[in-house]
């Protein structure tokens, strides 16, 4: 089910995204050469529990999890692009890390994602990132009253094959409120002028993910983190947006 937020609830909402901005800003900060993903899965955790807030991640179990996932933290490294769960890794120079973080605050969620390059950084990489970066700009750019949600898919496709880079549609962005993931589902590419009408009071994270050379995936054996079939490298950016009147709300900002 779609639900509409009134103006009254997003501003309700802006804690949990602000929140969630501090934690990725944070990670960020913290994701060093020698640094171990538990470390940083750690430093999620503390922040979670000062702030008195809820992880949307350890007991999530849905049907492509083979386990709750037991960690507050998604973080995939090089040719993991998504879910990726935290285990006894320590960062090396080069990595690319994706770091993907929900919770909720006073009952309300919000859910973003980064990837950045630890210690020294290959060009493609940079560039990699930069693409996700740009498409979800574009995502957002188009989450306006009056398009619908194949307008946020193209503006996302359209940098991507601009890009060279191929997209994978199994997973994308999704409605955000109560819970971590509602409708309707945000797809990574589309046609314009298709699906659901953008409204006010819609409140969707926006997510591409891209991969170097490949658009197809798999599960590793841990039964949650996601892999390029190919071993390139993938990337991950995340907002959660309002819609409103006057155009997009950006409630993570960092």
């Amino acid at each position: 089910m779609i639900e509409l937020r009134t103006p009254a609830q997003i501003e309700e909402m802006r804690p949990a995204g602000r929140f969630v901005g501090e934690v990725l800003t944070a990670l960020r900060q913290a994701a060093h050469v020698g640094v171990n993903l538990l470390e940083l899965d750690e430093l999620a955790h503390k922040m979670i529990k000062d702030r008195g807030a809820e992880s949307c991640y350890i007991d999530y179990h849905p049907s492509f999890g083979a386990s709750p996932f037991g960690k507050v933290l998604c973080t995939s490294v090089n040719d993991a692009v998504l879910h990726g769960l935290p285990h006894d890794y320590t960062l090396r120079d080069g990595d690319l890390l994706s770091v993907d973080f929900a919770c909720a605050v006073d009952g309300w969620v919000s859910d973003s994602a980064l990837s950045v390059v630890v210690g020294n950084a290959r060009p493609e990489d940079l560039e990699l990132i930069a693409a996700t970066e740009q498409a979800l700009e574009a995502g957002i750019t188009a989450a306006v009253v009056g398009n619908k949600v194949g307008d946020i898919g193209a503006a996302i496709g359209d940098v991507a094959r601009s890009r060279g880079l191929k997209v994978n549609l199994q997973f994308g962005g999704h409605g955000v409120g109560r819970t971590m993931h509602g409708d309707p589902h945000i797809p990574n590419d589309g046609r314009p002028g298709r699906g659901f009408p953008l409204k006010p009071g819609l409140v969707i994270a926006i997510e591409p993910w891209f991969l170097h050379t490949t658009d197809e995936i798999y599960t590793d054996p841990d039964g949650w983190t996601l892999r390029s079939a190919d071993k390139s490298r993938g990337a991950h950016s995340e907002h959660t947006i309002a819609i409103s009147p006057d155009g997009p709300i950006v409630l993570t900002a960092r």
